[in-house]
């Protein structure tokens, strides 16, 4: 039987769908791109915001419509299916199963059942047990791959289902995370390993009494990989010993990505974060004083109580830092979540308003800050060509993929993909640089 998957939402996500799809090839499934191939189509949901959640409802009537031509079944996993499992069951009749997130593992088993016609309709599931797995199908480009290292989160921000849905904050253990690398750059030659987790900083505290981050990034870096890239430091864990050892460590990506969600301490404090203006301040000023970090975050706009005032401090905090990138997002008021129950909660058109006002601002603070680094080589991952610009393009290290600058750039001889190449930045369009390759000789 031909099985086809729809992987939405995260990065964690994404490598959840690739072990389904590793455990589903290991059984003897024939995998397929192609859903009008599929006899059984999965679809693998996001459930963290309102337009995660309509996304995945979305994709699941249009998989549905494949029932018609040669699909038999239709299975819907991930975060949608653990969080609302009892009111999808009824809403979807068309979902011949529903599969918690911690039941990937015995997928083969319950597919097999379902085509016996000896399958449940839904497998709840208890999302503290643990089956880590070293097993991918990979579905990024073979130059890189995300590496999970730890499941859930404890931090119980208030506006955060998270905690809900994927449990409390368990760490692989070091030695499996290495085995895994080591697997991948192996069989598939990766060149970027991206660490993952809902809270990287935090990772080892759980199974070790203490965090042994940089100990996982020395073990990895003796493996022959070219970049270790680190997403989602939370602040207050991120301390001067981390960023001087990523400082120094030529294969750890100059790149931090620290979600401080606002700066307001009175909205910080309604919000459970653990830190204040001031030490975000501070730590982002440390953190330009040890190196050339490229800074990314994210904030969220129009939480409940959140003031005008509140709003100005965040946009003059904006403004001032001078954050290389930033994510902004409107509150979404999350089921089960302590945030839907503060009062003063805000209106949707003044949430938008708020939003597009600090991507205005942020759009042109990112392109000052681009045109800085005119005229400068960088090292730059090639990873494919735009046909309609007659170029190709990449990625720095001091970019993330999918989400951050392209290098387009020319070459002079032939590239292979996945390689990394000295890229000269001569302009800058938009949010994208556009360069050419140094030859080898040249002076730099």
């Amino acid at each position: 039987m031909k099985v086809g998957l729809v992987s939405l939402g995260c990065d964690k996500n994404r490598i959840d769908s690739e072990n389904m799809l590793a455990y589903l090839q290991n059984d003897g499934f024939e995998l397929t791109g192609e859903p009008q191939e599929a006899d059984i189509i999965i679809v693998n949901t996001c459930g963290f915001i309102d337009s995660a959640k309509q996304e995945a409802i979305d994709t699941i009537l249009e998989m549905a419509e494949y029932k018609k031509e040669k699909c038999k079944f239709l299975i819907v996993t991930g975060c949608l299916a653990q969080r609302y499992m009892d009111e999808l069951k009824d809403e979807f009749p068309e979902v011949d199963m529903f599969l918690g997130t911690a039941n990937y593992h015995n997928l083969p088993m319950l597919v097999k059942n379902l085509a016996e016609g000896n399958s449940e309709q839904c497998y709840v599931n208890d999302k503290n047990d643990r089956h880590f797995s070293q097993q991918r199908v990979l579905t990024t480009p073979y130059h890189y791959a995300y590496l999970k290292i730890a499941e859930g989160c404890d931090n119980r921000c208030t506006y955060c289902a998270i905690p809900n849905i994927r449990g409390k904050y368990t760490s692989r253990p070091i030695e499996d995370i290495v085995e895994e690398a080591r697997s991948l750059i192996r069989d598939y030659g990766i060149k970027e390993l991206i660490l993952v987790a809902q809270d990287v900083s935090r990772y080892g505290l759980d199974i070790y009494g203490k965090i042994r981050l940089i100990d996982l990034l020395e073990e990895l870096s003796k493996l022959d990989v070219k970049w270790i890239r680190l997403l989602y430091l939370y602040p207050e864990l991120v301390d001067e010993r981390l960023i001087e050892y990523m400082a120094a460590n030529p294969k750890i990506c100059k790149y931090i990505d620290i979600p401080c969600q606002h700066v307001s301490d009175k909205i910080l404090k309604l919000m459970n974060r653990r830190v204040t203006k001031n030490q975000i301040v501070d730590l982002i000023k440390m953190i330009r004083e040890r190196g050339d970090f490229t800074i990314r975050s994210t904030f969220i706009v129009g939480f409940p109580r959140e003031t005008q005032e509140d709003f100005e401090e965040l946009k003059e905090f904006i403004a001032q830092s001078r954050l290389d990138r930033c994510g902004f997002f409107a509150y979404s008021a999350e089921d089960g979540t302590p945030a839907v129950r503060l009062s003063g909660h805000i209106d949707e058109e003044t949430k938008l308003k708020r939003q597009e006002e600090l991507y205005s601002l942020q759009e042109g603070i990112m392109a000052e800050k681009l045109k800085e680094k005119l005229g400068a080589t960088l090292d730059v991952i090639y990873e494919g060509v735009d046909y309609d610009l007659q170029l190709f393009y990449g990625r720095s290290s001091y970019d993330a993929p999918e989400i951050d600058t392209r290098v387009y750039f020319y070459s002079d001889t032939p590239l292979e993909i996945g390689n990394i190449y000295k890229v000269k930045l001569q302009e800058v369009d938009g949010i994208d640089y556009f360069g050419r390759v140094v030859e080898e000789g040249e002076e730099l």
